[in-house]
């Protein structure tokens, strides 16, 4: 009687979270399997028959320099840009949680280039960096007489230019987060602090960085799946030039598809699937341990 009862009790939340999980299976969980599968097949655009290939198209990816050359700009883009976007967020972060005349404004101006489409942001800044005469940079080096310099045509240059324009759209959205979170912690352990004669440096390390841990993690593996999955600014800007010193894995996947090579690009995206996991539950674990001993 009691089952019954609670079975009862729970049916109208079980036909609320239905059409969601129903979605989730025919949008997610259902492409996933075929993607599965179809990674261990030879299926290309220029054969009409699909071909059981075990695992070569997986070891065909990790033979392939161009694409092992995508996965490290990958990860080395993903790991520079959530570093200094966390280096410039926190302390922007910290001063405007001051009260001070206008930090509305300034929270709003530094938060807006985040609103804005990334690859909108991918053209803007591919005309401001611009080698040629349109470039406003370079106009602004070449009007004192200086060399022009070519941010997205040397090899040297085009990652680290792509990572700049990043940091500048997203340290805003991370700015809030910690803004967010620093607004959350007691004001009482500060006082504390001050009572025990700490300096502005301790507070800040011994109670500001305990205190932003969750906004921390937030930032930290949320970005670093957002940087694995960089995409549209590449596209943009570069297109994975020049001579693929910009690729990445999710243009590279593109490329995949793009050219017909469908069982090598499904697996591609198992193997980036993979790759994400594997690396959000290396930081989640790290982070579990850091709010552990915090929690001691």
């Amino acid at each position: 009687m009691k089952s019954h009862t609670r079975a009862k009790s729970e049916l109208p939340y079980i036909l609320m979270g239905t059409p969601a999980v129903v979605l989730f299976a025919i949008f997610f969980v259902v492409p996933l399997l075929y993607t599965v599968r179809y990674s261990f097949y030879n299926w290309t655009n220029f054969s009409p028959d699909i071909t059981w290939a075990g695992l070569t198209n997986y070891k065909k990816i990790f033979s392939d320099s161009t694409v092992l050359r995508g996965i490290k700009n990958s990860l080395v883009y993903a790991f520079f840009t959530v570093t200094f976007q966390s280096l410039i967020a926190l302390p922007v972060a910290s001063v405007l949680n001051t009260k001070f005349r206008g930090r509305n404004f300034y929270r709003a101006a530094f938060f807006c280039p985040a609103v804005l489409s990334t690859l909108v942001v991918g053209y803007l800044w591919k005309y401001i960096l611009s080698a040629g005469n349109s470039g406003l940079i370079n106009s602004i080096l070449t009007s004192f007489g200086l060399e022009t310099i070519n941010f997205l045509g040397n090899g040297k240059l085009a990652l680290a230019s792509i990572i700049f324009t990043q940091v500048w759209q997203w340290f805003g959205w991370s700015m809030v987060i910690y803004l967010g979170n620093l607004q959350s912690i007691n004001a009482d352990l500060y006082e504390s602090a001050s009572i025990d004669g700490a300096s502005t440096f301790r507070k800040f390390w011994h109670v500001t960085i305990p205190g932003l841990a969750p906004a921390i993690k937030i930032n930290l593996v949320s970005g670093m799946i957002s940087g694995l999955k960089v995409f549209d600014v590449v596209l943009s800007m570069t297109g994975g030039g020049p001579a693929h010193k910009t690729d990445t894995i999710l243009l590279l996947m593109y490329s995949k598809f793009s050219d017909g090579n469908y069982g090598y690009a499904a697996a591609f995206g198992i193997m980036f699937l993979l790759v994400s996991m594997a690396l959000s539950a290396v930081l989640l674990g790290l982070f579990g341990k850091w709010e552990r001993r915090l929690g001691q």
